[in-house]
């Protein structure tokens, strides 16, 4: 079964968060409704394209949280789209639906776009730099965050024409 960034998204957003084995356990039964078979292989790298993309992003709880797991939930370059029988999901797995803190989950991406740009603009990496400046759109519309440093770091790093 293979799944684009955003249907992943769709499937986090039916639960707010999900634990990277939660996100594959409900790609696997949503292949067992379809009939395919899974490759935990393609399963492991779509999830790893979707939050390298920062079409899922990972959020930290804070360390007070009664549970503070890492979780996968929809970033800001996302566009959640339901994979056909997903909506089934919440009935077949029995999640609980969670809720992140925005502003938390804001600042950690913040923090980690900061970090990747550092390093694009290290490398000389003008494709990756290209792909951050998008990002940084993305996220000043997603949340409440400036984001002009790290677009000028990233703009100074790209080819001019």
């Amino acid at each position: 079964m293979t799944a684009t960034g955003d249907e992943l998204a769709g499937v986090v957003d039916l639960f707010g968060a999900l634990t990277r084995e939660e996100l594959a356990q409900a790609l696997t039964e949503l292949a067992f409704k379809r009939g395919a078979a899974v490759d935990d292989a393609a399963v492991t790298d779509a999830i790893e394209t979707a939050t390298g993309e920062y079409v899922l992003v990972e959020y930290q709880p804070a360390a007070s949280d009664a549970d503070n797991e890492s979780l996968l939930t929809v970033g800001p370059a996302a566009f959640p789209t339901l994979p056909p029988n997903a909506e089934d999901l919440p009935h077949i797995l029995d999640y609980e639906k969670r809720a992140v803190d925005r502003d938390r989950l804001a600042e950690q991406i913040q923090t980690r776009l900061k970090a990747e740009a550092d390093e694009a603009v290290a490398a000389d990496d003008a494709d990756r730099a290209a792909v951050l400046l998008d990002v940084s759109y993305d996220l000043e519309a997603w949340a409440s965050v400036e984001t002009d440093a790290i677009r000028a770091s990233l703009s100074a790093a790209l080819p001019q024409d």
